[in-house]
């Protein structure tokens, strides 16, 4: 399983807001059934296979063009932990603990 960070950012626009190019990349994660996400102020933390991942990831780089952006930026960073099964939860409870210890 593993852990993703993506932001995607059309250049080229008409005006300076992006919500409606973002509402097309969250319709594309809502649509797959076998990625977890969530939808954060700055972009979207995805989990599944890494293949499903990659797979959506292009989509979601697509999406701004199809809606007219003539340039598109995004960024991802990866956690491909294979030591055992990472979740997104999983990682947030890990500090959530450490946190209380002190």
């Amino acid at each position: 399983m593993a852990i993703l960070d993506i932001s995607v950012v059309p250049i080229g626009t008409t005006g300076t807001s992006l919500s409606l190019y973002v509402a097309e990349c969250v319709r594309i994660l809502q649509n797959e059934k076998k990625i977890k996400y969530e939808l954060t102020s700055m972009g979207s933390n995805l989990e599944g296979d890494l293949r499903n991942l990659m797979r959506v990831v292009m989509k979601m780089h697509e999406a701004p063009f199809k809606k007219g952006a003539k340039r598109v930026l995004t960024t991802i960073r990866l956690d491909d932990r294979r030591d055992k099964k990472g979740t997104m939860e999983g990682k947030k409870r890990a500090v959530e603990v450490k946190l209380k210890k002190r």
